[in-house]
């Protein structure tokens, strides 16, 4: 699979695409089902099948601090997409230059002109262009007029008649539900990084962290977990914190792992994270020492779910 970064970079051979277009956060069974469609009809047609995304997501363009937290890093995301076999991924940095593009503009620059689309697939309650004034039934139209077909996103149902969604698997991770998430998106919970230098806390209070920074960018998953890290292709079990770290007046998100089996230098490698059990909320601790013992607790049972396992 091929990423592609902005329209500028499509070539001959990427057009005439069937496309879809998306958040694909978590790139859950919902996903799925919309990816298989696109590479059904993608060999019907013979023409390449393509997924456009948006980075930053547009919520987190207009209010980064109202915005929902992110099932998948980019990085993430990207991996996901390719284990489904479409051709590209288009990601189209969002803009105050595409976000004014009104719909018209939209769909003649970028659908036209930019990918020459043959199929586009896309939910009813899809919005677009300046001020959210294109629809799927203007798409239907321009498509109509164009020579492209336009259609919608087919539902998907788990075992309690509930539609898979991002925010379903948003709202289970919330609540520390990762079976539930797992679930619905049909893979594990995790996520992605390089490790980088902290502030030693951790070493201080007797718990080395390989230490995870997350860029700035919010996350759905918070608080303290049992996980599984993988480097250099070994799974190693730990004691996850993902947040901002309140007793140390911490700010920026970040994760923090604690390895129960390994000890070694892990700096500047790249890992993946997987979230196993949700042990508790992240929350300020009255003191250090307080901390301290917290961690031991956290630590303790995450041992016992292991030796469960």
């Amino acid at each position: 699979m091929e990423l592609i970064r902005g329209i500028h970079n499509i070539r001959s051979k990427h057009k005439e695409c069937v496309l879809t277009i998306g958040n694909f956060d978590g790139v859950h069974l919902g996903h799925g089902a919309i990816l298989a469609r696109v590479k059904a009809l993608a060999k019907q047609y013979n023409s390449p099948s393509a997924i456009m995304i948006f980075e930053p997501q547009p919520r987190e363009f207009f209010g980064p601090e109202t915005a929902p937290g992110r099932i998948s890093r980019l990085r993430d995301k990207v991996k996901l997409l390719e284990g489904h076999g479409v051709d590209y991924v288009l990601c189209m940095p969002f803009s105050l230059k595409l976000q004014q593009l009104d719909a018209q503009a939209f769909c003649q620059q970028i659908l036209l002109d930019g990918l020459s689309v043959k199929h586009l697939v896309v939910g009813d309650d899809f919005r677009f262009g300046c001020d959210r004034q294109g629809d799927f039934y203007y798409l239907q139209e321009f498509g109509g007029r164009q020579g492209f077909d336009v259609e919608n996103t087919p539902s998907v149902l788990n075992a309690l008649d509930e539609r898979v969604s991002s925010t379903l698997v948003r709202d289970a991770l919330e609540r520390g539900d990762i079976a539930a998430a797992q679930l619905n998106m049909g893979h594990a919970v995790s996520l992605s990084g390089r490790v980088r230098h902290g502030q030693q806390l951790g070493r201080k209070l007797g718990f080395p962290t390989a230490n995870v920074h997350l860029k700035g960018t919010k996350s759905a998953l918070s608080g303290v977990y049992a996980v599984t890290f993988l480097v250099d292709g070994v799974s190693h079990n730990g004691v996850a914190n993902i947040g901002v770290r309140p007793t140390v007046q911490g700010k920026t998100p970040i994760l923090e792992v604690h390895l129960l089996d390994f000890s070694g230098d892990l700096y500047d490698k790249y890992v993946q994270v997987t979230f196993c059990h949700f042990i508790r909320a992240e929350r300020k601790m009255a003191s250090l020492d307080a901390l301290e013992k917290q961690i031991q607790c956290d630590k303790e049972e995450a041992l016992r779910f292991f030796a469960n396992q």
